[in-house]
Formats: C-alpha cells, sequence, structure tokens
C-alpha cells in the first residue's frame, strides 16, 4: 500500500504520522513545494498551479491514494486536482471539523488562518454543521508561517494573540490548518491562561480523520499492530529530497525520520 501527501509545506506532517500509527506498513510519498510556499496569499488559479505540480510529482509514484493535506488547497485546488487523477487516484480533501466539534452542542471555537476566517467556505460549514452552536472564528495570523519555520517564539507570540481571542468557556476548538496540530501542546498551555473550561476544551484535528476516509477510499482498515514497514519517499518540487530541518523539530517529523528512505 502507498499513500501520498501534499501540501505546500509541513502542514502535511500531522497526517502523515497519523497514517504511520494506522497503517505502519504503508510506504509514504510526502510531497510539497517549498519553492512556492506560503500558498495563502496566491490567487485561487496560481495556488491550483501550484497544487497541481506538487499532486503530479506524487502521482508519479503510482499512490493507491493522494491526501490533501491542506486546508487551503483544499478550498481552491480539489476539484481541479480530482479532475486529473481521479479515478485512477482517489484525492482526498481536508475539512476542518467542525461537524465533530458541534455534535455535543457545547462552546466551539475556530482557530484557522486570516484568509479563512469569515470565509464564504468556512462560513458555509458553520452553517451546515453547526446550526444553534454558539461559534467563534479566531483568526490566527502569522501562526502556520512560524510553524513553517519552526520558529518557537513566533509560535507563541501568534498562539497567545489567538488564545487573547478566544473565549474563556470553549468547550471545543476546532484546528483549522494543518499546522496547527503540530503545536497543539502550545495552544493548550495558551487556553489554560484562559480559565479551566478552556483548558479542559476538546481540541478537533483532521489529520486522523483524513488518513481514516483515504483508507476507507481504498478500501482499507487500519491495522496499528501490523509490523513498521512502510518506507518513505521525500518530494520537494518533484526532486527526491530529505525531510527539512524545521520537520525535524516536531514529534511527528521526528517519527517519520525513522523510517527507512525509498
Amino acid at each position: 500500500m502507498k499513500i501520498a501527501l501534499m501540501d505546500s509545506g509541513i502542514g502535511l506532517l500531522a497526517a502523515a504520522d497519523a497514517m504511520r500509527r494506522l497503517r505502519p506498513d504503508a510506504d509514504l510519498v510526502l510531497s510539497s513545494d517549498p519553492d512556492g510556499m506560503p500558498w495563502g496569499p496566491r490567487t485561487p488559479e496560481d495556488l491550483t498551479e501550484r497544487a497541481l505540480m506538487v499532486a503530479r510529482a506524487a502521482a508519479a509514484h503510482r499512490p493507491d491514494a493522494l491526501i490533501v493535506a491542506c486546508n487551503t488547497a483544499t478550498v481552491h485546488a480539489l476539484p481541479a486536482l480530482r479532475a486529473e487523477l481521479e479515478p485512477a487516484i482517489p484525492v482526498i480533501g481536508t475539512v476542518p471539523a467542525i461537524k465533530p466539534a458541534s455534535a455535543a452542542g457545547g462552546r466551539v471555537a475556530i482557530w484557522a488562518t486570516p484568509a479563512t476566517t469569515g470565509s464564504p467556505y468556512q462560513r458555509g460549514l458553520i452553517r451546515d454543521f453547526a446550526g444553534g452552536v454558539h461559534v467563534t472564528e479566531v483568526p490566527c495570523p502569522g501562526l502556520a508561517d512560524a510553524v513553517e519555520a519552526a520558529d518557537q517564539e513566533a509560535v507563541a507570540r501568534a498562539v497567545s494573540a489567538a488564545a487573547a481571542l478566544t473565549p474563556a468557556d470553549i468547550t471545543d476548538l476546532v484546528l483549522g490548518c494543518t499546522h496547527y496540530e503540530l503545536v497543539a501542546d502550545t495552544i493548550r498551555t495558551a487556553l489554560a491562561l484562559r480559565g479551566a473550561t478552556a483548558a479542559e476544551a476538546v481540541f478537533h484535528g483532521s489529520a486522523e480523520p483524513v488518513a481514516l476516509q483515504a483508507l476507507r477510499r481504498i478500501g482499507a482498515h487500519p491495522e496499528p499492530e501490523l509490523p513498521r514497514t512502510g518506507g518513505l519517499t521525500v518530494l520537494a518540487c518533484g526532486r527526491e529530497a530529505e525531510l527539512p530541518p524545521a520537520a525535524l523539530t516536531y514529534p511527528e517529523g521526528q517519527a517519520l525520520a525513522g523510517v527507512p528512505v525509498r
């Protein structure tokens, strides 16, 4: 089994780590765009062209499925990616976990990039899946870039600013950007300063759900007890590469670094 994941940078690490835990026998192909990141400020047309380039590089390795481990790319490029690659390669997008976060009817906060916060896309998800639930949209300027650069001081500043905008009584927090899952512990520590309820909030990321969906799409099942025999291929703008140094500062990247390179 071979699963490819794509993103502009290291936001794909969380989903790759989740897939490795669910199927340690799976070969992983990580395809990113270090020359073109970040994708967020790009026009939808430009972003789609970059995403197609990254996806084609991954597709050349003939994966069984491709995970678009990026919320922004899912919003703007998923139709084009599916039009080009499916049905030969199932393409699985990443959607913020607003539906499960709202299921218990608590008080939900959604942390997302400024471009996503308040967007028709996110507002549509809130309308469809969070009706009757108190939802606070929290923009997180600079957080994804700080995570990408592994700049811990910048991460702390961005997290602190977002925490200050987050109600102290939330019960559920949606991590609406794949990068944010890499600093979940830092976010929880910052929320603890907001009050007891916020400190105990349930975090809702997309890494494990999207990995599970990829397995379902190819008719496979989680088998975490299997031997860790899966290999790793890293692509940077289509070129074979190694995990970037920033990736190795996070536990998810460190875990993948121990995987045999193929």
